[in-house]
């Protein structure tokens, strides 16, 4: 392993509190929202950096998506990472993770033999937790989940991750290439550099492909590779709190409310 090479899954999604789901095709509505990069994708990129810091590793960007994904993209390079590809194409639209996980593993292998591949551990708007081991399947890569610390054995060509178990933890280690998905929260992003931001947003390039691009089966893309069928959906029901109105002069409610509070002990 003369050069380690990592790419990052990162996907942009609404932020939760304006999540909207289309009444017709039963699909999240993206069109009205203000997005978001997906929070645990920023601990997967921030570990990725660090890595960088240790090894002079090369961080790559993938991300699938519309042609709007590419300014997220740039916080990205702005952190640090080199190089960003967006999987962009009306091919691409209505995937499920099965889809999409076979699409990004199609970009990973046009972007060719990276010893590691991050992902976060989920979406904050599907929070399947499928993305990270679909990928590891695709490519018949090993993988090690939801790990909050990550070490790489250049010798070795090995990689050990550290994760919780309850009552402690436990270190896993597995040959290179690899896929590893990071736990949310398990580190603390690192802001942009502001010497290479304006370049990361006016002049590093975002290469964009397509269906084409990466040779992708049409069975296996978008809405026909994808077997998850949404039936219906529901408003969850609202819980009201429970709230009683106390009434009369001062030494009245005053009684009432302590009366309340013992009822309470």
């Amino acid at each position: 392993m003369t050069e380690l090479k990592v790419i990052v899954c990162m996907k942009v999604v609404p932020k939760p509190e304006e999540i909207r789901v289309d009444p017709e095709t039963r699909r999240i509505e993206r069109s009205q929202v203000r997005s978001e990069i997906n929070p645990p994708d920023m601990n997967a990129l921030e570990m990725a950096l660090k890595l960088k810091d240790l090894h002079q590793a090369r961080v790559i960007l993938l991300s699938m998506g519309p042609p709007l994904f590419e300014k997220y993209l740039r916080v990205g390079l702005a952190m640090g990472a080199d190089e960003a590809f967006l999987l962009s194409d009306q091919h691409f639209a209505g995937a499920d993770t099965l889809a999409t996980t076979y699409t990004l593993a199609k970009g990973i292998e046009k972007l060719g033999d990276p010893d590691l591949i991050i992902c976060g551990e989920e979406s904050s708007d599907g929070a399947t937790g499928q993305v990270p081991p679909g990928i590891a399947e695709w490519l018949d890569q090993s993988q090690i989940t939801l790990v909050t610390d990550l070490e790489v054995d250049l010798e070795r060509q090995v990689v050990r991750g550290r994760r919780e178990v309850r009552g402690g933890h436990e270190v896993l280690e597995v040959p290179t290439p690899a896929v590893v998905s990071v736990k949310t929260a398990s580190n603390e992003p690192r802001f942009m550099d502001y010497e290479i931001k304006e370049d990361a947003f006016k002049g590093a390039n975002v290469t964009v492909w397509t269906r084409e691009d990466i040779e992708a089966d049409e069975d296996y893309i978008g809405t026909p590779g994808s077997p998850t069928i949404v039936s219906g959906f529901e408003q969850a029901a609202v819980r009201e709190r429970k709230r009683e109105f106390l009434t009369g002069n001062r030494d009245e409610v005053v009684r009432r409310l302590v009366d309340l509070v013992q009822d309470l002990m």
